[in-house]
């Protein structure tokens, strides 16, 4: 470490940030992954991971996550490194650091010109700048030079990210296979330890957590009904596989949920979740399916093509009496199964499957031509839903088409879009359904097909809360995002951002329709004066109006009009965009040179302050379960104060417990079999902790 020190050093980050897919919230296992370093260019060499740290934390369903890794050059001779990291779908890059002669550097965010302007500068002096940019929507890229024999680079990242909630299950997943633009896909093997923790704290209680993709590979821990905690640790070995942590809520049929967030000198924040009511029975009367796939040659990569196969087989499995479906696939032109729509039965079913199994990715793409193949299969009255399942990888000409497209589907018709594999395009996928009031889902290798296709149905099959409209009474309320909101879900709650400009007492009423009738959410919320304790919800309100204003510039084909908009909120928030980047400089005197606002660095120390108090928490809450094992012979450790969301009036009475697994509770009596196996995982999950904080 020493020699690498002494090294005068320059580096460079080249990237791309992929802001990828919702509602389901999976990705699959493929070409992007949670960083990679690999050597590059004419100097060769060979990289190894030393040491890979995720420390995941989800406060009432906002996950930040913070990757540490340590990699090291195996190699007798300095070598030029790629570092090559994906972003999760809907994730916003809250920092990214390297260390630099032994000090952790962190980055600002300023305009994409000039970020380049002042990098290009400091090049021929051989100074330490670095420089992080968007060039497309996949992977961010980051190349150092140079790095020495035998030496090991340490770098830090961390991100937030929405966790999408569906038929009440939250779901987490970890990319991590990676391929850079030069290369191709590059090697996944571990050289060192893997270490991955999920603390997932919620104020709506959690019933039971999993992993669908490592089923016996985490220790889940049941601390509260509130903290539950996966924990995984691994040596040498294969890193090729997502991983997916998946917890269910209890959550009450109806409602508003409230957080919020105040910075000193500055105009606050709140989030509001909207839950839908009481599920409707499933209606009498079938609906029409049409299944439109992409067999194009980017579905070759990593799996997708058998991903997708997969998707729709587990869909039209779930299909009921009264259903009729029909599969179309597409490259440069359409193919249907049957060339109109069939009824669901044995039958139907296997000629599906053998359509299915004999598909080969290959090809261009002119998803165009199947989309208008499937609305010919309209016949009103009744409902057609086209789903669409492929990674969206088209031109920027043929996205416009497509999006005009949607808007003039026929009137009985939606369109659902399932994103499948690591590099998919959700903001084309997104927008085609939300065009139509569809959903977009995404789905990974790991996830439980059987569990997401019946959710998938229920979605489709049960009416919807829609023209929904939101009032806020107090506050001196703005900014909100959505500005108009879209359909809500059955099993998956809407969120909803905004700003204020007066603490107080404020009424927030959301009103809609469902099945035809008229329904209404009140939620008495306290704007406070100063609080500290979610400014997680500070940057994702930034992230969906940045989001808002790219869609937008995406149906009027000009971004000129938003993008000084993008860049006062990329620099404020610390947000990369296509109109932004990051820039790293040696020292603070550095940046005071070039007349750079340390933003980033001040609310990066405001964001790790929160952490420590939630940190603090969660202890508490680890510590009270480790002390309910066994005979209570001493004081019980008390509940720690809890800083999560405003209780919020409903006009429910209060939540039931759902019917799903609890695990079972320990006290001072005896303990039975599964108790003791439960408790055996609690300690083991707190000493995997220990063991961690102590490095």
């Amino acid at each position: 470490m020493r020699h690498l020190l002494s090294l005068r050093r320059r580096f460079r980050f080249v990237g791309a940030a992929a802001l990828a897919v919702a509602a389901l919230g999976l990705l699959a296992p493929a070409s992007d992954g949670a960083g990679l370093l690999i050597a590059e260019g004419g100097l060769g060499g060979v990289l190894e991971i030393k040491e890979h740290d995720v420390r995941v934390t989800v406060n009432n369903g906002i996950a930040v996550t913070e990757v540490f890794q340590v990699f090291r050059n195996t190699e007798n001779r300095q070598v030029e490194a790629l570092y090559t990291f994906p972003v999760p779908k809907g994730a916003s890059v809250a920092d990214f650091s390297m260390w630099i002669d032994g000090r952790e550097m962190v980055g600002e965010v300023v305009e994409k010109e000039r970020a380049r302007q002042i990098y290009e500068s400091y090049k021929p002096r051989r100074k330490d700048p670095g420089l992080l940019e968007q060039t497309d929507y996949k992977t961010f890229e980051m190349r150092i030079f140079p790095i020495g024999a035998g030496a090991e680079q340490k770098v830090r990242l961390r991100y937030y990210q929405e966790l999408d909630v569906d038929d009440d299950w939250a779901t987490y997943v970890y990319p991590l296979a990676t391929t850079t633009q030069s290369r191709g896909r590059v090697a996944s093997t571990q050289a060192g330890k893997f270490s991955l923790t999920v603390d997932a704290k919620s104020e709506v209680p959690i019933v039971r957590m999993e992993s669908p993709s490592h089923k016996d590979g985490f220790v889940i821990a049941n601390h509260s009904e509130k903290y539950f905690q996966a924990s995984l640790e691994t040596g040498r070995g294969d890193l090729g596989r997502d991983f997916v942590v998946a917890y269910r809520l209890s959550r009450p049929k109806s409602g508003i949920d409230v957080l919020t967030s105040k910075p000193p000198d500055d105009d606050g924040y709140l989030c509001l979740t909207l839950t839908a009511g009481e599920e409707p029975a499933e209606p009498a009367s079938g609906a029409d399916y049409a299944f439109v796939l992409d067999v194009s040659g980017s579905m070759a990569e990593t799996s997708k093509l058998g991903l997708s196969r997969n998707a729709i087989a587990a869909f039209s499995d779930v299909l009921g009496e009264g259903d009729r479906f029909d599969i179309i696939t597409f490259n440069v032109a359409p193919k249907a199964l049957f060339g109109g729509l069939r009824e669901v039965n044995a039958d139907t079913k296997v000629q599906a499957a053998r359509f299915l199994a004999s598909q080969e990715a290959r090809g261009g793409t002119d998803l165009r031509t199947a989309i208008a193949a499937a609305y010919r299969l309209a016949e009103a009255p009744r409902t057609l839903n086209v789903v669409i399942v492929s990674d969206g990888l088209t031109n920027q000409r043929d996205r416009t088409t497509l999006l005009e497209m949607s808007r003039a589907r026929p009137p009985t018709a939606r369109l659902f879009c399932i994103g499948v594999g690591s590099e998919v395009n959700r903001g084309l996928l997104e927008q085609l359904a939300e065009n139509t009031g569809g959903l977009a889902s995404f789905l990974s290798a790991g996830d439980d097909f059987e569990r997401q296709a019946q959710a998938f149905r229920r979605k489709v099959t049960r009416p919807v809360a829609s023209d929904l409209a939101l009032a806020l009474d107090g506050g001196d309320v703005y900014d909100v995002e959505p500005p108009t909101l879209p359909p809500l879900y059955h099993g998956t709650p809407l969120r909803v951002y905004a700003r204020y400009r007066k603490p107080g007492p404020a009424k927030a009423t959301v009103r809609g329709r469902i099945g035809g009738k008229d329904v209404a959410w009140t939620a008495d919320v306290l704007l406070p004066k100063r609080k500290d304790t979610d400014p997680e919800i500070e940057r994702m309100w930034a992230w969906h109006r940045i989001d808002r204003l790219l869609k937008q510039a995406d149906r009027t084909g000009s971004r000129e009009a938003v993008a000084g908009e993008i860049v006062r909120l990329g620099e404020a928030y610390s947000i990369a965009t296509e109109h932004t980047s990051f820039i790293v400089l040696e020292n603070d005197a550095e940046y005071k040179r070039w007349a750079i606002d340390r933003k980033g660095s001040l609310r990066l120390a405001r964001d790790r302050e929160a952490n420590q108090r939630l940190a603090r928490q969660l202890e508490a809450l680890r510590e009270k379960a480790v002390a309910k094992i066994g005979p209570q012979t001493g004081p019980v450790v008390s509940e720690p104060a809890e800083t999560g969301s405003t209780s919020a009036n409903r006009s429910q009475p209060a939540p039931q417990r759902s019917n799903g697994f609890h695990l079972p509770r320990f006290g001072g009596g005896p303990v039975g079999p599964v108790g003791i196996v439960v408790a055996a995982g609690v300690v083991l999950a707190e000493w995997l902790r220990r063991r961690k904080a102590r490095r």
